[in-house]
């Protein structure tokens, strides 16, 4: 699978992330930058240098989320159905170890946040899981360990 497939939120995201950055943020660094140059000589200015700096890499992560856009591969998961885990699934899980419920969607790489639930493609939780069906047990090997869990519902959102 691609490594830049994304959902249509992901992808609605990253877009008001690049708007953020090209409206906002840059705007930002060239309004500290003119302060900065206010302040004289540019060659001893650390305010200046230091603003400059952040101006560069605001500008590369620019054209970064700018490339993984045109790059995307959008895939609307409401319109997805499957009986096993694939890309855009939401998946209940039962984690045998700790005997509770976790909820897992799997999402693009820009798109994850584990605290919202929302785990990469790419990742070895989500690896584990593509392919399998409700009802399977599996072992996933974690930082600490190894882990279980049983599939109890997978849906698309």
């Amino acid at each position: 699978m691609s490594d830049n497939i994304m959902t249509r939120q992901g992808y609605e995201d990253l877009k008001e992330k690049l708007r953020r950055m090209t409206v906002y943020d840059l705007q930002e660094i060239i309004k500290e930058m003119q302060i900065a140059a206010a302040h004289g000589d540019l060659s001893e200015n650390a305010e200046y240098t230091a603003a400059k700096e952040k101006k560069s890499f605001i500008e590369t992560r620019i054209r970064e989320v700018e490339q993984r856009l045109s790059n995307a591969r959008v895939i609307d998961t409401s319109m997805l159905t499957s009986d096993r885990v694939v890309f855009g699934a939401t998946v209940l899980l039962q984690d045998e170890d700790k005997g509770e419920e976790v909820s897992y969607t799997i999402v693009g790489i820009d798109e994850a946040d584990v605290s919202l639930g929302k785990i990469s493609l790419s990742s070895p939780i989500a690896r584990a899981f593509i392919g399998k069906e409700e009802g399977d047990s599996v072992a996933v090997k974690t930082p600490g360990g190894v882990r279980t869990y049983t599939i109890i519902e997978i849906s698309f959102k």
